[in-house]
């Protein structure tokens, strides 16, 4: 069911993506249903055919400011930005194939409703040893506030994790931390919640962690992070439930996801766009 009308906050991010299709000379191109194409390899390579660095540099920096706006291009936009140093005509393919999304998205925003409470909430996930260059992993979160989406983050881990359950378990500390964060701010402004945070996981065995007070040789190398998580676990801060992979909404900030989960993935998210038909 959609949510009670809202407002839109797109017409400013709206203007710019139309400015920066008109700048690329891309406002007549193709359009596609996707930011990122599924399964793509990309990485640095020792034959791969250089590009124009400095016009690269330029278009993904105007795409990473436009993501502080627009979670659906935000893991799109974090795997180009990794090549910025080392651009090739397969990195500013995967540029143009995010401005051919946008063509078609120009008005597609956040839609922020009155659901009558003020829970904080998050999701998070991790795509185990993704990278294609150095096998390390790619881990995102989304937090919401009286179920709205508030925060977002898509970014590569600075370690190679072992196993899946590590790179999840890393995951939902940083989960924890943007949590902690709203959790401040919100009672700055005398808005603090009653509650535990729940931060949705959908790995079983990263949960069984976090719970688990004793501290096995497979968890000694995130020892920091237990203890982190397990504290405020203790203290009734936050908690972890499982949730099923195919409600994890935060698969598209860690992977690419078929067309038609994205989709789905973009309108729980509460994503509208203020040019489409009523």
């Amino acid at each position: 069911m959609d949510p009670p009308p809202g407002i839109p906050v797109t017409s400013k991010e709206g203007m710019y993506v139309l400015d920066l299709l008109a700048e690329t000379g891309m406002l007549d191109c193709k359009p596609i249903d996707t930011p990122s194409e599924q399964n793509h390899k990309l990485g640095l390579y020792p034959d791969q055919v250089p590009t124009d660095k400095k016009r690269y540099q330029r278009l993904v920096g105007k795409l990473i400011y436009l993501a502080h706006t627009r979670p659906d291009i935000a893991y799109a936009v974090s795997v180009v930005s990794q090549f910025m140093h080392a651009p090739s005509e397969d990195h500013m393919a995967a540029v143009t194939r995010i401005l051919r999304y946008l063509k078609v998205t120009p008005g597609k925003g956040l839609m922020f409703s009155k659901y009558g409470h003020t829970d904080v909430e998050g999701y998070t996930d991790a795509d185990w040893a993704g990278s294609a260059t150095d096998r390390r992993s790619t881990s995102g979160y989304f937090t919401f506030v009286g179920g709205n989406l508030v925060t977002w983050r898509s970014k590569k881990q600075k370690v190679v994790s072992r196993s899946s359950a590590e790179a999840e378990y890393r995951g939902m500390a940083h989960g924890v931390c943007e949590l902690l964060w709203l959790r401040r701010l919100l009672r700055d402004l005398g808005f603090g919640p009653k509650k535990p945070m729940d931060l949705y996981c959908d790995n079983k065995a990263a949960i069984a962690i976090a719970h688990n007070p004793v501290q096995h040789d497979r968890t000694k190398h995130v020892e920091v992070d237990r203890n982190f998580i397990k504290e405020k676990l203790d203290a009734e801060i936050v908690s972890f439930p499982f949730i099923s992979y195919e409600y994890q909404l935060a698969d598209v900030l860690t992977k690419v996801v078929s067309t038609s989960i994205f989709h789905n993935s973009l309108d729980k998210l509460g994503m509208r766009d203020i040019f489409a038909p009523t």
